[in-house]
């Protein structure tokens, strides 16, 4: 009897899950329908019109359009990418301190609404600006950094590129781990230790992958456009000091509502590795594990769907655990340790493009907060160095003992 995760893993289209994409949105829609092409109109031209103090007089412009007509989730996540855009820099404009805490009607209710069908905060995710903010130059061509482009900008030149790319590429060289999960549970359900052997052999070569491709990151993004620049516009309005209350959307609620800007932690590829291979998260920091909890409400639907179905289905941990096999428990323990190894990469890359970037920040302007506020501090909200190192604690603590 096959087990219900496979059986439901061949409803694809349940999970949102491609092949060869895994949680990204495959060829994402690039122009919207009249007359939301005027959304479009401002998003493609945030650069300029932020620069030449244009943005918020144009989106205050906007007529409240319904978006009802917006049919189909491809065009549905195309426009919750441009009103992501929109709202970041409506919020924060040229980024020097100026803020709005006032969402207007005209943007705020139709994009509340189209997050509610789509199950996504009102805000920037990672599922807009990385899974579905790219498109091929030749679509015949290769899934790669020159053949590739981002739909949307934020002033910081082509730092956001590189951050939205190599984000998008580091998960897609993990995505062809995804299809070993279903031949993962059958092997455990059939007690066949060689066939899980192989597959976690593969799943170790595909994060092995994903972390060479993080180091490409050090070849398109500036640590000062990121930590200067592109870093304010994914800035959320929850644990954020320049909007502590949180953001009104007008015409929506009568208060003002807090959301996480968007952050690594709300990619699925890892926290589905995390399940698969029974990291505890939960087991270390408290507030480490209620973030990653917290930050599945930022993902798709379909996508913290599939996270739950890997929860409710056998432990691989538990089944190798059980397993007198030396060679199989040390494959497990070369699955986990990729796991720590990306995550040891992304502190060094969080000190590079964060912590140090505030601290030279913080000496040429005595008066600026304190550094440690702004260098522990995630776009997601969370002291981001102690939240690292909690996960990667964690996930270290997944090793099995060697007899």
């Amino acid at each position: 009897m096959a087990s219900p995760v496979e059986n439901s893993w061949k409803i694809k289209e349940e999970y949102h899950i491609d092949e060869d994409l895994g949680f990204a949105l495959p060829n994402p829609l690039e122009e919207l329908p009249y007359p939301f092409d005027v959304w479009i109109s401002i998003a493609k031209n945030l650069p300029t019109l932020i620069e030449n103090d244009q943005l918020r007089a144009e989106v205050e412009k906007l007529k409240t359009l319904n978006i009802d007509d917006l049919q189909g989730h491809k065009l549905q996540r195309l426009a919750h990418l441009v009103l992501g855009y929109i709202t970041m820099a409506y919020v924060w404009n040229k980024g020097d301190g100026d803020v709005r805490k006032v969402l207007p009607s005209n943007i705020a209710i139709p994009y509340c609404k189209l997050s509610e069908k789509l199950g996504l905060p009102p805000i920037l995710v990672y599922a807009d600006c990385v899974l579905a903010n790219w498109k091929k130059k030749d679509p015949r061509g290769p899934m790669t950094y020159e053949n590739m482009d981002i739909l949307f900008s934020f002033p910081g030149g082509d730092c956001g590129k590189g951050f939205f790319l190599i984000s998008l590429l580091v998960e897609l060289a993990a995505a062809s781990a995804i299809k070993e999960i279903p031949i993962i549970f059958n092997a455990v359900q059939h007690q066949d230790q060689d066939t899980l052997q192989k597959a976690l052999v593969d799943i170790t070569s595909c994060l092995h992958k994903a972390l060479e491709v993080f180091h490409q990151i050090h070849d398109y993004v500036d640590p000062n456009e990121f930590f200067g620049i592109l870093r304010i516009y994914l800035s959320g309005w929850k644990g954020n000091p320049q909007l502590s209350e949180g953001l009104l959307y007008e015409g929506v609620w009568d208060t003002p509502k807090k959301f996480a800007g968007g952050s690594a932690a709300q990619s699925s590829i890892f926290q589905c590795f995390d399940v698969l291979l029974g990291v505890q998260q939960s087991a270390g920091e408290k507030s480490a594990a209620e973030f990653l909890q917290e930050m599945r409400t930022y993902m798709p639907p379909a996508h913290q769907n599939f996270l739950h179905s890997l929860e409710s289905a056998p432990s691989v941990r538990e089944f190798v655990l059980s397993k007198d096999n030396a060679g199989l428990q040390a494959v497990y323990n070369d699955c986990v340790k990729a796991m720590v190894s990306l995550r040891s990469y992304h502190l060094q890359i969080v000190t590079k493009y964060i912590v140090i970037p505030a601290r030279q920040q913080s000496k040429k302007n005595q008066t600026a907060e304190e550094p440690s506020e702004k260098e522990n501090k995630g776009t997601g909200g969370t002291e981001v160095m102690y939240f690292l190192k909690s996960v990667r604690s964690t996930t270290e603590h997944a090793l099995l003992k060697e007899k």
